[in-house]
């Protein structure tokens, strides 16, 4: 009896075509996202007196173990190494995090680290449409707006489709294993200098909450702002109106006092 089972065959002199592997799930990624910005990493490093010279440093020590760890990671083969994307992401994710929060304490700004700020400061460079609701900016200053939990979780399903078709491209690099550990390797190393770049912009400025700017004054009624200069023209040739007829007036008293100092008394 033939087999059910199908087999292939590969014609001699043909290159096999590795399996497809389905890329990783977005909704992995966003959760892996939201989970990240949820919770700012403590710093041990203190203010610094040189902070740029200092969050530089911090930047490139933080690139070196992103390339270290990612190329690493990325050394297991084809299918197997596809398990390895996602937690590859998150552990450079966890580096370049606590690289964010050691900046903004270089600068003594760690205090004003929230979720806004770790999430402009990991993902800017990855998907920088996704925080047109959040971030506004104002001259040389960056305005971070109050935003919902629901409008940090459209931009993390924003960033988490763009980071997952760069997934793609790292899995596919797996089947090169020293090449494409190599070529991951150095792009985490630029990747995290992106989120150094992007940190040490934010951070050596003034970091500023919608809270915290003054409120804008209330829109003036044009009719009425209309009526209230016309009144106050009205008022003002009033005024004046009355000043020249006082004036008027008192140079009137004022001739005919003369007149009668000047005129000869009469007599009896």
């Amino acid at each position: 009896m033939a087999s059910s089972r199908k087999t292939s065959s590969t014609a001699p002199g043909s290159t096999q075509v590795p399996a497809v592997v389905a890329p990783v799930d977005h909704s992995r990624v966003t959760q892996a996202i939201l989970d990240f910005v949820s919770q700012i990493p403590a710093s041990k490093v203190g203010s610094s007196t040189d902070p740029h010279a200092e969050a530089r440093q911090l930047g490139q020590r933080a690139a070196q173990r992103a390339a270290l760890t990612a190329g690493s990671l990325a050394l297991p083969p084809g299918p197997l190494g596809w398990l390895t994307v996602l937690p590859e992401l998150i552990a450079i994710w966890r580096i370049q995090a606590q690289m964010v929060s050691d900046i903004a304490a270089a600068y003594g700004k760690q205090a004003t680290l929230g979720r806004e700020q770790m999430l402009w400061c990991l993902f800017r460079h990855t998907a920088a449409q996704a925080f047109r609701d959040l971030v506004v900016r104002m001259g040389d200053r960056l305005l971070f707006r109050r935003v919902s939990y629901a409008v940090v979780e459209r931009i993390a399903k924003q960033v988490g489709v763009k980071i997952g078709q760069r997934a793609a491209g790292k899995g596919l690099a797996r089947w090169l294993p020293v090449v494409g550990a190599l070529g991951v390797g150095a792009y985490a190393y630029y990747d995290t200098g992106q989120v150094a770049a992007t940190a040490i912009e934010l951070f050596s400025g003034e970091v500023v909450h919608e809270a915290d700017t003054p409120p804008a004054a209330p829109a003036k009624n044009p009719v009425r702002a209309a009526r209230k200069a016309a009144g106050a023209a009205i008022d003002k040739a009033v005024a004046k109106t009355v000043r020249g007829v006082a004036k008027a007036a008192d140079a009137a008293g004022e001739r005919k006092a003369t007149r009668k100092r000047k005129a000869p008394p009469s007599s009896g």
